[in-house]
């Protein structure tokens, strides 16, 4: 009896044995193999110029590698970060700016744009809601066409430049930060036409910021509003062109025309005189 009461204990033994090794297999199984990519070991940045001290290598399921993701610690150093990157997010090639670039802001102004400042206050700025990484609208405030002097009536506000995104307020590029900052200066990036749109429209009026929705992509395509079109006022209308004076009427002469009588019909010349009783007639044929 002894002896079968060890028998069980052995084999409860080697099942548990057995099931703890097929666990460890299938756990195996689930995680696949692994390999080591490298991630953020702080905060960076924007335009931060990446150290040995910023990254490290860590394992990573194969299956889940992120595309871009860097393998080699030493290829990253030197390298500017045109995007912030928190601690513990892999480090992908899509959030690097190119090879050889300088830190900075530069290092995030897109291909084909330029970077240019605006002075803003706390109502241009939308109350200091126009961070980095936010899209305005730029609208100015200016005298119409054929308007003079202080002739207000002719003012006219027109949104100019649409979905303008905002590189950076005052010294400041972090676009994770979402608590409101009024500044002075508001930096957007833009195409070099838009740029040139940008200097003229402050220097031919007021300028202001409207913040819109970050993934909204319409056009806003307005024709800009008046100081009467605002108020309701309708303009005069124009004063109707004189009609042109009516030719004379022609003047008509009456001229007596001469009464020619009529002359007498000619007479047949083939007639006769016919005698019937007391009767003369004439009968022409």
């Amino acid at each position: 009896m002894r002896s079968r009461g060890l028998l069980m204990l052995v084999i409860a033994v080697v099942a548990g044995l057995l099931a703890v090794v097929l666990a460890a297999r299938w756990m195996q199984s689930q995680s696949g193999k692994r390999s080591q990519i490298a991630v953020a070991n702080m905060d960076i940045e924007l335009g931060g110029r990446l150290s040995a001290e910023m990254v490290r290598m860590t394992d990573w399921p194969v299956g889940s590698i992120p595309p871009g993701a860097a393998t080699e610690l030493e290829k990253l150093v030197g390298r500017v970060a045109r995007d912030s990157i928190q601690r513990g997010e892999p480090v992908l090639e899509s959030r690097l700016a190119p090879v050889g670039t300088r830190g900075g802001l530069s290092a995030v102004v897109a291909e084909g744009k330029r970077a240019m400042t605006v002075r803003v206050n706390d109502v241009v700025g939308v109350a200091g809601f126009a961070l980095p990484g936010t899209f305005v609208d730029v609208m100015v405030n200016t005298q119409g066409e054929g308007a003079k002097g202080n002739d207000r009536d002719r003012t006219i506000s027109k949104i100019v430049l649409d979905r303008i995104l905002v590189l950076a307020v005052a010294q400041e590029a972090d676009r994770d930060t979402t608590k409101p900052k009024v500044v002075n200066a508001v930096t957007l990036e833009l195409t070099p036409e838009q740029a040139e749109m940008l200097d003229l429209a402050r220097s031919v009026g007021t300028l202001s910021l409207v913040l819109r929705n970050q993934t909204e992509l319409k056009t806003a395509a307005t024709s800009g509003i008046t100081k009467a079109e605002l108020l309701g006022l309708a303009a005069p209308a124009p004063a109707p062109a004189p009609a042109p004076a009516a030719a004379p009427a022609p003047v008509v002469r009456r001229v007596a025309m001469p009464v020619v009588a009529a002359a007498p019909a000619p007479r047949p010349s083939n007639c006769v005189d016919v005698i019937r009783g007391t009767s003369k007639v004439v009968e022409c044929f």
